[in-house]
């Protein structure tokens, strides 16, 4: 009996033409649509595929901010303290971001490298069925 109190309580008040009628609304369903990496490209402008471009510049800057914090906290003498140690927690953030965008791009030219194997491949195929 207290779950009936609670779901009527719980219910938005009915509007006076659906009041007579006892019929609940079907119930809606939403679609999402599957996307494709060619639609993912298209969205996207193509920067999926471009993380070392967005990973060299906050990288340079955090790298220039951990030298910084890093070079005032030590000139200071005050090895162990808070900001010495957020800049060197900066400095190697710095460095990681650059180490990654580094790794993407040499993978980038791989796959750039595996592209034009593949096309030459499809070409030396169909030239030499075009002569035979």
């Amino acid at each position: 009996m207290p779950d009936a109190a609670n779901e009527d309580a719980m219910r938005t008040p009915a509007t006076p033409e659906k009041a007579n009628n006892h019929e609940r609304p079907a119930a809606t369903t939403v679609n999402i649509p599957l996307v494709n990496e060619v639609q993912l490209t298209a969205a996207t402008g193509g920067a999926e595929l471009s993380c070392y471009r967005c990973t060299v510049p906050f990288g340079v800057v955090v790298l220039i901010a951990g030298i910084v914090v890093t070079a005032v906290a030590y000139s200071f003498n005050s090895h162990g303290s808070t900001i010495s140690y957020f800049g060197l927690v900066l400095l190697s953030a710095g460095l990681v971001l650059l180490a990654s965008s580094v790794v993407c791009w040499k993978m980038k030219l791989e796959r750039k490298k595996e592209r034009r194997r593949e096309s030459q491949t499809t070409l030396v195929a169909n030239q030499r069925s075009i002569f035979t």
